[in-house]
């Protein structure tokens, strides 16, 4: 019983790896190609890469700004993607916010407020940095239903 609750225990933790999220930098370098998937059921994920003045005096300065650039690019295309979506009735989040602006200050609130689950950098201090948005949060926070 005992090692048939440890494989299944095992099972769990494996196949919850499979789910996390993706590595976008391998050996210190981008990919050629990255997946940048915004649907991921229940959420909306989207990077950021931010890069900083290599001039800077220490690691700890260019890593720290290139970090806060790749957030700032990663809330950018998460605003352009909750923007596009459609809600009940068939009028997008962009209309519905051009039609009410306490709509607009909640969205913008909301990405801002976006969970950062990963952030990697590369050898020339350069950083790539995820952010996920659950859909039902979404919903619950713009007081709207999506389609």
């Amino acid at each position: 019983m005992k090692k048939l609750l440890l494989a299944a225990a095992a099972a769990v933790v494996t196949l919850s790896a499979c789910g996390g999220v993706p590595k976008r930098v391998h050996n210190g370098k981008l990919g050629q190609m990255i997946d940048q998937t915004p649907d991921r059921g229940s959420f909306l994920e989207t990077i950021g890469i931010g890069a900083s003045d290599p001039k800077l005096s220490t690691d700890t300065q260019r890593k720290a700004l290139a970090r806060d650039a790749a957030i700032v690019k990663a809330q950018y295309e998460l605003l352009s993607m909750v923007k596009g979506v459609t809600l009940e009735g068939g009028v997008t989040v962009e209309r519905a916010m051009e039609a009410d602006s306490e709509l607009s200050a909640r969205v913008r609130d909301m990405v801002k407020g976006a969970e950062i689950v990963q952030s990697e950098f590369t050898s020339d201090n350069g950083c790539v940095v995820t952010l996920r948005l659950p859909k039902k949060r979404m919903e619950r926070m713009m007081g709207v239903r999506f389609l």
